[in-house]
């Protein structure tokens, strides 16, 4: 019983390392790489980072990682408040925890590219929502004009975003997999072992060919724009 419960707070303090490691990385992240694609809107990768930690340990952990990492942002690098941190949390989360809840129901290369897909899709939808809700206040622009917006500015953006992050969480996944097994942060598993020339094989096809989508995106954005 001693050892049961020693090898479970051995996993917990194991996941909080992790998640706390995560959290640093993505806000690294996002405080240097923040990329203009248009408007007000800017582009970082912090998302690879959170989908990983929903693939590590589920989507309570993607949401636990974007909480926090957002709130951190708002208060150091942000210029957009309250708004930008409402705004990061619900992108965020709609993709990296529905990409997460599919993984953990399946398991496998093919149901990391279903939720991945499926993420990008739901967090499209959503922000074009929010956005038509929000963002006339924090533009101080009437509704009318963030309409027009809705199909040449926010579609295409968060469509490039979700696939490029996508792209970058397929090739980044396993690496950072096994640098965190070699610092034993997380433990090795037969079924890794298994699926890894699989999952290799696969995804450099549906990385390039998401990254390929992701770049058409942007140059339709930039020449409507």
């Amino acid at each position: 019983m001693r050892n049961q419960a020693g090898m479970n707070e051995k996993e917990r303090t194991r996941r909080l390392t992790v998640m706390g490691l995560l959290c640093a990385v993505a806000y690294v992240i996002v405080a240097v790489c923040r990329i203009p694609i248009v408007s007000f809107l800017k582009y970082e990768p912090k998302d690879v980072v959170i989908v990983i930690g929903g693939f590590l340990y589920g989507p309570l952990a993607s949401f636990a990682i974007s909480a926090v990492v957002s709130l951190v942002e708002m208060l150091t690098v942000s210029d957009t408040g309250f708004y930008g941190l409402l705004m990061n949390i619900l992108s965020s989360c709609a993709f990296a925890c529905t990409a997460a809840f599919v993984y953990a129901r399946r398991h496998t290369l093919k149901g990391a590219i279903c939720g991945l897909l499926a993420g990008t899709a739901l967090m499209t939808l959503l922000m074009l929502l929010w956005n038509y809700i929000i963002t006339p206040a924090y533009m101080g622009v009437p509704r009318e004009a963030v309409v027009r917006m809705l199909p040449t500015v926010f579609l295409p953006f968060n469509a490039f975003k979700g696939g490029l992050n996508a792209a970058l969480t397929l090739l980044l996944y396993k690496p950072l997999m096994r640098a965190l097994r070699l610092a034993h942060l997380v433990p090795e598993s037969g079924a890794a072992k298994k699926g890894a020339s699989l999952w290799n094989a696969g995804t450099l096809l549906a990385a390039a060919v998401l990254a390929a989508t992701c770049v058409l995106i942007l140059l339709a954005v930039k020449k409507v724009i």
